[in-house]
C-alpha cells in the first residue's frame, strides 16, 4: 500500500517535472528532493517537527519554505513538498524519493551503477567506466563509486539488478568452482 502512494506522488511530480514548459531539469529535481531529505534526516528536531501531528501543517509550510530558501529549492519541488505535508505524507519522503528517480531514470533512459573497486580510481578512469557502462547498456549512466579492497583488483558493478563481476575475487571465485566439478 505505502509503496503504491509513494508511486503516485513520484508519477504526479515526474508529470510535472518531464513538462518542457515547467523549465525545471529532471536532474536539479533530484538533487533538490534528496538535498531536502538528506537536510531533514540530519535534524532529529526537524524530523520530529515535520512528522508530528501536533505541529500544524502551516507551521510545517514555514519550516519548508525557510529550509527551500537556504536550499535555493525551485518553486515546483518546494510546492511539491507542501502537497506531501498537507496529505500527511511526509513520512514518505525517502519512497517518494526513491520512486521519483525510478521513473525519471525509466523515462529519460538513464541508469544508475554501483561501481565498486579494489582502490580509489582516478578521474580519468571514472569517466571512461562510465562511459563503457554506457554504451554497454545503452543508457546515461551515473556511477556511485566506492572501494572494496577484497576485490583483490578490477571491479564489481551492479546497474539494477544486473551485476558485472570483473574483480579477481570474482575470477578466482569462478576458477575455484571449475577446478572442483
Amino acid at each position: 500500500m505505502a509503496l503504491a502512494v509513494a508511486s503516485r506522488y513520484a508519477r504526479a511530480l515526474a508529470d510535472l517535472v518531464l513538462d518542457p514548459a515547467r523549465g525545471l531539469p529532471p536532474e536539479r529535481a533530484t538533487v533538490e528532493l534528496a538535498a531536502f531529505e538528506q537536510v531533514a534526516g540530519s535534524s532529529v528536531d526537524l524530523r520530529n517537527v515535520l512528522l508530528s501531528p501536533a505541529v500544524s501543517p502551516a507551521r510545517k509550510r514555514a519550516v519548508v519554505a525557510r529550509l527551500a530558501g537556504q536550499l535555493e529549492m525551485s518553486r515546483l519541488v518546494r510546492n511539491f513538498l507542501y502537497v506531501i505535508i498537507d496529505h500527511r505524507r511526509t513520512a514518505m519522503l525517502t519512497e517518494i524519493r526513491e520512486a521519483f528517480q525510478a521513473l525519471i531514470d525509466e523515462r529519460t533512459g538513464a541508469a544508475e551503477a554501483d561501481v565498486k573497486a579494489a582502490r580509489e580510481l582516478a578521474p580519468a578512469e571514472r569517466e571512461s567506466i562510465a562511459l563503457s557502462l554506457g554504451r554497454m547498456t545503452g543508457k546515461q549512466v551515473r556511477c556511485k563509486f566506492s572501494v572494496e579492497e577484497s576485490l583483490i583488483g578490477g571491479l564489481l558493478t551492479r546497474i539494477g539488478s544486473t551485476i558485472y563481476d570483473g574483480s579477481v575475487r570474482g575470477q578466482l571465485g569462478a576458477l575455484g568452482r571449475r577446478l572442483a566439478e
